[in-house]
């Protein structure tokens, strides 16, 4: 869901139910080192080095090296720990929160960090509805915001209009500079600040890395901060590794042969690479890990925006194709045509299991398995689509509606994606099994956000966020109101009522500090999301990747994945 950035980056409570690998002894042959290079791949440029503002994975991906929150999530136990912040205090009504900094804490050019830095980031980034953020989403309860206050240069409060949950989880949220953009923000320039063209060396941040260089469609260098707060245990300045080189590939199946050749660290497994690099661990010299079920989601969606372009005056979707996609018995014809079987046998080579739910089986405490299932049935499917009118009237093997149109849209993926792309063509042949002509058109991942987030001029999307185990910071999902709310986004009032009965949801389970009562509230919208399929799930892969063998203090997890403790890794 960041997703997520985590905001749909999107990110296991009561148990780990999946394989948790050991940390290494850091004893006197393996101990830790300075120096080498953790080679990534990436399989898109970013848009933007903004991490406010943008709204892409592998740029949050990135830039959480770079920036850091007043607290953070242990990979291995999932608890909340302190990080900018060194302590708090909470009032008994739960809506006070008073944050003491570190004090030894710099930007990665010197200056200090302190309680201007925090009160600027929330006051006059995220809550400034000049700027486009979905940490806004995050942090808005029924159109309410956070009072964030400075008490002196290393204390800050935040007064909340309620009551709020995952309050303290939230505080991951990346502070940013005052110094350096205080400026920009006044001139009203920070929606295009730090982009591509910057130069890196003007973006810092408290992290234990630093952009050193970027060359488009080629490589992301960053380099450690030599400011970097944290120590280890010997009070020796973290991190270890001297650089970490994002490859821009150009897909998936270019990014496993690199992995195959050395020429990188780490490796994201589809289903069909698994019985490929399995057996070569040895002779490779890395490990396959498998972690269980993928936090994420990938799911089909239609688009069902009822507004019109400001600039052209024309709907952004046809009258007659938003009859289809808002109509139910429509999207639930989608959904039992969809044969989820297939797809986890032939493109995830049996590595993955079908998804029902909004939330994954990994996240643990909050999932739901109780929700209405849509078996595959072509027959159901064609039963649901003559309920509405819509069937192959003329016998040319193209349905139409009541009204003579023939049920024909544009689906788009992202092309970098080999594994969805397998995953679209399967699901374009399904829909074909029903009359549909649909005109699968990949699309680089920018062109496809661009028209999610900007142009809004598409018919039906296969896409995927990121997950985790806190329902909250899907918040810009589903909230009518949320920049995320990809099916029909920043609506100024529910569209329908079970939009409205979602938004109610998530404003009053964010204020119970009941842990069981908040789960009632996410069971419930969870069984709402699969009876109203706003996002027709599909499959989940398992999350498997490949490691090469030369770290240590490597301690991969389900929830942290394998660098969740990267200031700590060394290269043996």
């Amino acid at each position: 869901m960041k997703v997520i950035k985590t905001v749909f980056s999107l990110i296991l409570l009561l148990f780990l139910p999946f394989f948790i690998a050991h940390p290494e002894c850091a004893c006197a042959k393996n101990k830790p080192k300075y120096g080498g290079e953790l080679v990534l791949s990436t399989v898109t440029d970013p848009k933007s080095f903004n991490p406010i503002v943008s709204k892409e994975s592998n740029v949050g991906a990135i830039m959480g090296l770079v920036f850091e929150g007043l607290t953070r999530t242990n990979g291995v136990t999932t608890e909340v720990e302190p990080n900018l912040a060194q302590s708090w205090e909470v009032s008994e009504d739960g809506k006070v929160w008073t944050f003491h900094l570190r004090q030894d804490v710099n930007w990665s050019d010197g200056v200090p960090f302190t309680a201007a830095d925090v009160v600027f980031t929330f006051n006059q980034l995220i809550f400034n509805l000049d700027i486009e953020t979905s940490s806004r989403d995050v942090f808005t309860i029924e159109g309410k915001i956070f009072k964030v206050e400075e008490l002196d240069k290393f204390t800050v409060r935040f007064i909340l209009p309620v009551k709020f949950a995952p309050f303290l989880r939230g505080m991951g949220q990346e502070i940013l500079p005052k110094h350096l953009l205080e400026k920009v923000v006044s001139k009203g320039k920070f929606n295009y600040h730090w982009g591509l063209d910057t130069k890196l060396e003007d973006i810092v941040g408290t992290g234990p890395f630093m952009l050193s260089k970027y060359l488009p469609a080629e490589r992301i260098t960053l380099v450690k901060n030599p400011n970097y707060w944290r120590k280890d245990k010997q009070n020796k300045r973290l991190p270890y590794i001297d650089k970490i080189t994002y490859l821009v590939v150009q897909n998936q199946d270019v990014a496993v042969l690199k992995f195959e050749q050395g020429q990188i660290d780490y490796y994201g497994l589809r289903g069909q690479d698994y019985p490929i690099l399995k057996p070569k661990e040895k002779e490779g010299n890395f490990k396959v890990y498998n972690t269980g079920p993928d936090f994420g989601t990938n799911f089909l969606l239609f688009n069902q925006n009822r507004d019109k372009n400001k600039k052209t005056k024309k709907p952004y979707v046809s009258e007659y194709k938003l009859n289809w996609f808002t109509e139910l018995k429509f999207r639930k014809a989608v959904a039992c045509a969809i044969d989820k079987d297939s797809i986890i046998n032939i493109v995830m080579n049996g590595l993955g299991s079908r998804q029902d739910s909004a939330m994954s089986p990994s996240a643990g405490f909050f999932y739901n398995p109780n929700v209405e299932k849509y078996e595959y049935s072509i027959e159901k499917a064609k039963v649901l689509l003559k309920e509405i009118g819509i069937y192959d009237r003329d016998q040319d093997g193209i349905a139409e509606d009541d009204q003579g149109n023939k049920i024909e849209f544009n689906l788009f993926t992202n092309s970098e994606n080999t594994q969805r792309l397998a995953l679209a063509n399967i699901i374009k042949k399904d829909l074909e099994q029903l009359g549909f002509k649909v005109n699968f058109v990949p699309l680089s991942f920018n062109q496809l956000t661009s028209k999610l987030d900007s142009t809004f001029d598409w018919d039906a999307l296969i896409l995927g966020f990121t997950g985790g185990i806190e329902p909250h910071f899907g918040n810009n999902v589903w909230q009518s109101s949320g920049h995320l709310h990809a099916w029909y986004p920043k609506q100024p009032k529910p569209a329908t009522s079970w939009e409205a009965e979602i938004d109610k949801i998530f404003n009053q389970a964010v204020q119970e500090l009941d842990r069981d009562k908040r789960k009632q509230f996410y069971d419930r919208w969870q069984e709402i999301v699969a009876q109203e399929l706003p996002l027709i799930y599909t499959v989940l892969p398992q999350s498997i990747f490949a490691v090469r063998n030369k770290f240590g203090n490597l301690n991969p997890t389900p929830y942290g994945g394998a660098f969740h403790n990267l200031e700590e890794i060394y290269i043996k």
